[in-house]
């Protein structure tokens, strides 16, 4: 493609100029200012307006782009023009759906009798990527304060004596409370959940993210559990993806609401490891004692079929055990 060349300035130096713009991957177009249509565009400006060298120069962007974009392009190049100057800018174009906004200057070269505006030279810069990174850098600093402000809630209970222990029961210790609250809720005639969580393609995001990775997910688990959870719950981590927690005097329903606001939290947060970010998802079984179950091993297995049953339909939901109607009858729960 030959090069635009302006009698005010040697080929030499235009073509110095072009060079240092381009390796910053810059737009570059010259335009006639009467007509607004195109002398010349370099390559990464043809790629945006996804036309040929042919199809673009001797046209105006009304004819090369859509009718809001073309009208936005004239608007602001009139602007320039007026001006006869160095006008800077933002220029937002759509394309395949995606948002592309761009840093621009915009200036008037004089014809060479300076008889007034000969051509309009623009030069078009991309901010899209630095804008996504900064709002992912929000959506970072912003999940950092929800975690400060989770742990400061921490601190407040237990300076006001409510505190839970700061690691998650293991299995063990976890089915001796799961004993006692039977025996409690059979005495007492009351009822509670147990609820059995698993990370959503777990194998897949550890080959994605690796092992330190999920170590972290664990951890941020364990943290949205708590925050989603009363002191008087117990939580358990059962395995590097299994969790559990006994939702103490509550009812199926209940259990059902919370676990779901805990699922949604989950599939909320911006997990930060090495200054990279990824999200993960969770399935959950909820099964409450004795309505769905009378035995401990009766309530274990209808949560893990719960379970089973929210992952085979895909993954982050949350499902719930049926309820027993009669001897030998259960009917399931649709939510």
């Amino acid at each position: 493609m030959t090069e635009p060349s302006h009698p005010l300035l040697p080929d030499v130096v235009l073509q110095g100029l072009l060079q240092l713009v381009q390796t910053q991957g810059a737009l570059v177009s010259l335009k006639e200012a009467v007509s607004g249509r195109y002398l010349w565009a370099n390559e990464p400006m043809l790629d945006l307006m996804g036309v040929p060298v042919d199809r673009l120069v001797g046209h105006s962007d009304l004819e090369v782009l859509p009718l809001a974009d073309a009208s936005s392009v004239r608007a602001a190049d009139q602007r320039a023009l007026a001006s006869r100057g160095v006008v800077a800018g933002e220029q937002r174009i759509e394309r395949q759906g995606q948002r592309r906004d761009y840093r621009t200057l915009r200036c008037v070269l004089p014809a060479a009798d300076g008889s007034g505006p000969a051509h309009l030279l623009s030069l078009w810069v991309d901010e899209s990527p630095a804008r996504r990174s900064a709002q992912q850098l929000q959506q970072a600093l912003a999940q950092i304060e929800r975690q400060h402000g989770a742990m400061e809630q921490l601190r407040r209970q237990h300076a006001e004596g409510m505190d839970r222990p700061t690691d998650l029961f293991r299995r063990e210790h976890f089915e001796e409370h799961l004993r006692r609250e039977v025996a409690l809720s059979m005495r007492e005639q009351r009822e509670f959940a147990l609820v059995l969580m698993a990370v959503d393609r777990f194998d897949e995001l550890r080959r994605a993210q690796g092992d330190a990775a999920m170590t972290r997910v664990a951890e941020v688990i364990a943290q949205l559990m708590r925050s989603n959870t009363r002191a008087m719950d117990v939580l358990a981590q059962l395995g590097a993806d299994r969790f559990a927690i006994l939702l103490s005097g509550v009812g199926l329903a209940t259990a059902y609401n919370r676990m779901e606001q805990l699922r949604r939290a989950c599939t909320s947060q911006l997990v930060v490891v090495e200054g990279r970010s990824f999200t993960f998802e969770m399935s959950m079984g909820v099964a409450g004692f004795p309505h769905t179950a009378e035995t401990l091993d009766a309530l274990s297995q209808a949560a893990i079929r719960a379970l089973q049953d929210a992952r085979q339909r895909g993954g982050s939901r949350v499902a719930l055990a049926s309820i027993r109607l009669g001897e030998g009858v259960a009917r399931p729960v649709n939510v």
